[in-house]
């Protein structure tokens, strides 16, 4: 029996997170202060205030956690306090310390008052934790030295520095950390006003000749997070290089975007897959995790971390105890009329 192939994953234009080879394209775009940082005016009042409260007292600033969904800016942010603080910053995620030498070689070449930045600070393992706990709180780092009954403990004293951590999930974190954090700051998803500043001033470093309404519309398409907004504006900045002068028109804008299965709400192909199959094959649910997942070909965490966040920002899914729900602006949505017992 001829096996069929098994179907081409295709890259998500909408999707928060960054790939390795988007990593440069960010940095050129990414500000350098908090004058410059677009959007979440409450936390850059918290911050700017927390920082300058350092700087009077000449420390370096507390230890400071990050927390919301990809792509909205707390790796900038880290940046930008380092930049603020004249720090030098040191770059790490929670996957990449596998061994406590890994993080013993990091702790001990921190000058005073550097920043060491943690992505995905939740997948430390255990062993790395509670090696950390002495670094954040004493600023020492504790080696055993031997095994068995000659083992010894070596305190090695670091000089004062600010570990900021980023998070997605911050329910995966253990209590011990987050109780090591002098600040903690939620990101949370921009309006559609500061996603279309955010996409004149790219289109500014960019050098790209873009109408006004043309930056309306890439923002109103993208999903409130600025970068699924960048990758979008880079995106049609192609296509109308390709297709037309390369002046980013609201008719080639359009035009990109529909080419790119992007609809006027932001949702993708994926998107709408996973609420046509709420709808269709579990009839507007409740419908579990699990037999979503089998459904749709997707795994389950990429299903609540990923689809899930946007599609109950926008209304369009429910979760109920029992499972997920589409909701009647799903169904207006996609088309579908909606069901009177939905409408009761």
């Amino acid at each position: 029996m001829t096996m069929n192939p098994e179907p081409e994953l295709k890259e998500r234009t909408v999707a928060p997170e960054a790939p390795a080879e988007e990593q440069v394209f960010e940095v050129s775009l990414r500000p350098k202060t908090l004058a410059e940082f677009v959007g979440q005016e409450k936390l850059k009042e918290n911050l700017s205030i927390f920082m300058e409260a350092a700087r009077r007292r000449n420390e370096p600033v507390e230890h400071v956690l990050l927390c919301g969904n990809p792509g909205l800016g707390k790796t900038t942010l880290a940046h930008i306090i380092a930049n603020e603080m004249k720090a030098n910053i040191k770059v790490t995620s929670g996957p990449a310390l596998e061994r406590v030498g890994d993080l013993a070689a990091i702790l001990t070449n921190l000058e005073a008052g550097d920043v060491l930045f943690i992505d995905e600070i939740h997948r430390l393992n255990k062993v790395i934790e509670e090696v950390l706990y002495p670094a954040m709180e004493d600023f020492a780092l504790d080696l055993v030295i031997g095994k068995g009954p000659t083992a010894r403990v070596l305190r090695l004293n670091l000089g004062r520095f600010t570990i900021i951590g980023a998070t997605t999930r911050m329910s995966l974190l253990s209590a011990p950390m987050r109780d090591r954090f002098g600040s903690t700051f939620h990101l949370n998803f921009y309006t559609e006003e500061d996603l279309e500043r955010i996409v004149r001033r790219s289109a500014q470093l960019l050098a790209i000749t873009m109408h006004p309404e043309a930056g309306k519309l890439i923002a109103s398409r993208a999903r409130r997070t600025p970068r699924v907004a960048n990758r979008l504006l880079k995106r049609v900045r192609d296509y109308a290089q390709v297709k037309s002068d390369g002046i980013v028109t609201p008719d080639i804008t359009e035009d990109a975007l529909t080419h790119l299965e992007i609809d006027a709400v932001g949702l993708d192909e994926s998107d709408r897959r996973i609420l046509h199959a709420i709808i269709t094959k579990f009839n507007g649910g409740p419908v579990g995790l699990s037999a979503l997942a089998a459904s749709t070909s997707e795994e389950i965490a990429t299903i609540e971390e990923i689809y899930e966040p946007y599609l109950l920002q926008l209304g369009l899914l429910n979760r109920t105890p029992r499972g997920r729900v589409a909701t009647p602006r799903a169904y207006e949505h996609l088309g579908f009329p909606v069901p009177k017992q939905i409408l009761l």
